[in-house]
């Protein structure tokens, strides 16, 4: 059963049985949305481009995303750049796999980020989803979905980060402005 995450509200990554998760995917999917034209509603390709940094106490010290696609302890896996989003099918279209039973100990954040590397604001986006998959059984855990998008090219979505011996998902949902993760990290550490 999938919780619809508000900003701010978190979930614990335990499974219902007991024991901890050990392999989550991050999906990220959007549309671009129609824009009216003098005789019909047109649309125009944008490129969101899921992004994770990693932190070990509060300092960033490894990132995925489109041109580094494996961390590099090899705990967290990007999929690959998707350049036009998809067609509001519900699918992930750029996806981030997480062995949290890989992430190295000194690891104690990862914040999973999305910005408009095309520049476009979000507005400019509907159906746009960033959501928390059991990686083993394909069950998805937790979806935060970004509603009445506005004038920033980029958003901080969600964290994972350890609390206790287990892992923890938190909504984040902050807008940003830049076309490049290393464009918002300054604005990530307010949330840490």
């Amino acid at each position: 059963m999938s919780v619809n995450l508000s900003k701010g509200q978190g979930i614990s990554l335990e499974k219902s049985g007991g024991g901890t998760l050990t392999a989550v995917r991050m999906g990220l999917g959007w549309r671009s949305a129609p824009r009216r034209g003098l005789f019909r509603s047109r649309t125009r390709e944008i490129d969101l481009d899921a992004s994770a940094v990693l932190f070990a106490d509060q300092n960033p010290v490894d990132v995925v995303f489109f041109q580094h696609l494996v961390s590099n302890d090899g705990s967290l896996r990007h999929t690959g750049d998707n350049l036009v989003g998809g067609a509001g099918q519900g699918g992930d279209d750029e996806a981030i796999l997480v062995d949290l039973a890989r992430v190295p100990v000194h690891i104690d954040q990862i914040v999973f980020l999305v910005n408009s590397f095309t520049g476009q604001t979000f507005a400019e986006v509907q159906d746009a989803f960033c959501r928390l998959v059991d990686e083993t059984t394909g069950q998805e855990l937790a979806r935060y979905t970004l509603t009445g998008g506005g004038d920033y090219t980029a958003q901080i979505m969600a964290k994972v980060h350890r609390v206790g011996g287990g892992w923890q998902m938190t909504a984040i949902g902050e807008p940003s402005q830049g076309r490049t993760f290393q464009d918002v990290v300054p604005g990530i550490l307010p949330h840490l």
